[in-house]
């Protein structure tokens, strides 16, 4: 018997001699201290959102601000470019509508008779600056040279007139 009643004393002697409430205390201690420092990190994270939110709102009242200027200049560019305002401005400041022109082709010849201008009302403005479907005839106005076709073939059709 001697030998069964040394051997749970052996045993004791290897397990701490206080209660389990000693170790825990640590442990429960660095669990609080781990939540406390996530929330308030999380906390800090919230802010810096709702910071960088405040201020993309306040980019983005910019931004309508700043297209609405964009859109207003762009309108009144858009009216003094206008054909009214153009010729309006260019007799304001002394020009006269030109006469009628004359044009160059790739193959340095000239199309039309060039007149000078003069300080009447031209009877209608051209919207279009393309010269006239036939050229006047005369001797200032050589035609282009004719392309040779095939014999029963007819010439293709310009595609843009007087050109």
């Amino acid at each position: 018997m001697n030998g069964k009643g040394r051997r749970p004393r052996r045993l004791a002697a290897l397990l701490p001699a206080g209660t389990g409430t000693a170790a825990r205390a640590p442990f429960v201690l660095l669990i609080v201290v781990l939540l406390g420092s996530g929330l308030i990190s999380l906390l800090v994270l919230n802010s810096a959102l709702n910071q960088g939110s405040f201020e993309l709102s306040k980019l983005e009242k910019k931004t309508d601000d700043l297209t609405d200027e964009q859109q207003a200049l762009q309108q009144e560019v858009d009216g003094y470019s206008a054909p009214g305002a153009l010729e309006k401005r260019a007799r304001e400041l002394g020009m006269v509508p030109g006469g009628s022109p004359a044009f160059l082709m790739p193959d340095g010849t000239v199309r039309g008779r060039p007149s000078v201008a003069t300080g009447e009302e031209p009877t209608a403005l051209s919207s279009s600056a393309e010269p006239p479907a036939e050229p006047p005839a005369g001797p200032s106005a050589p035609s282009a040279p004719s392309v040779p076709s095939a014999p029963g073939a007819a010439a293709p059709a310009p595609t843009t007139p007087g050109r």
